[in-house]
């Protein structure tokens, strides 16, 4: 995929990739904490040809820009303008937003800052349902990046073995060589700044999921170490219109763990979204 840029509010620049048909229904692919864009590759091989496929990296991580002020992270009207511009730019007709783990949080501010009439639903998969000071401690898993200090150090070598270990916890059995380097790679593109300012807000985001009325689906591995299952199932709860599935022997990444099923879930959730629009 070509990637692309457009410009949030405050001229951060958010780089984002489409795949698939552009008359085809529109999903929004958003990844977690120190990740990017690129960790949907199993997603977009198997969906590609049936929806218009949007992966973006958030501000701070991948090819987007990392501005240094802690303001441009704890800000929620940035982050909800930031997928503001992506599906401006390209071209998106109510899209379906999916977040994983950290992308909870992005949803929610997209939601409270440009409401969700634009949207035909809403995926979390293992998404956090709070950070920093309303964070409680049913929500968090023995892995969470909030317990392991060197995650965040400006020291590069412990930095580096932080990550190694933070993406093994992502999943319950070893991902293949190749994915785990790539994902530890580009975990290693977000710097230290933007991991610490990351969770530097106290923000609860369950009274914007009560608020949101469009259909919810909550995927959550339930041997998740890093964002703990409950809170995938207070998520769901939470929706109006909310469902969750918890599949298990899985980890925090499912569409990595278990690709085939959770594309199936998602392309079922999607077109069930677009035909009651």
């Amino acid at each position: 995929m070509t990637p692309h840029f457009t410009s949030s509010t405050d001229g951060t620049r958010i780089a984002f990739s489409t795949m698939g048909d552009p008359a085809a229904p529109a999903v929004v692919l958003i990844h977690g904490w120190s990740q990017a864009g690129t960790c949907w590759q199993p997603t977009l091989d198997r969906l590609a040809h049936r929806f218009h496929l949007v992966t973006l990296d958030l501000r701070g991580h991948g090819a987007s820009d990392k501005p240094e002020d802690p303001a441009a992270y704890t800000d929620t009207a940035l982050w909800g303008d930031d997928i503001a511009a992506v599906i401006a730019a390209a071209d998106l007709h109510r899209p379906t937003l999916v977040g994983w783990s950290y992308g909870s949080r992005v949803i929610a501010a997209h939601l409270a800052t440009h409401g969700e009439g634009h949207l035909a639903g809403v995926v979390l998969a293992g998404g956090i349902l709070a950070i920093g000071r309303a964070r409680e401690d049913w929500m968090v898993g023995p892995a969470s990046p909030g317990l392991d200090r060197d995650l965040y150090t400006d020291d590069l070598p412990r930095r580096l073995a932080a990550t190694a270990r933070f993406v093994e916890a992502c999943t319950t059995d070893p991902l293949d060589r190749t994915t785990y380097a790539e994902l530890v790679g580009v975990n290693m593109l977000c710097p230290a700044h933007a991991r610490r300012a990351l969770f530097a807000a106290d923000l609860d985001l369950r009274p914007t999921y009560a608020a949101m009325t469009c259909p919810g689906l909550v995927i959550h591995g339930l041997s998740d170490r890093v964002v703990a299952p409950e809170t995938g199932r207070v998520a769901a709860s939470t929706m109006p219109d909310g469902r969750f599935l918890g599949y298990d022997g899985i980890g925090h990444a499912p569409f990595l763990e278990a690709p085939d099923r959770f594309v199936a879930d998602l392309a079922a959730f999607v077109t069930s979204c677009q035909a009651t629009a």
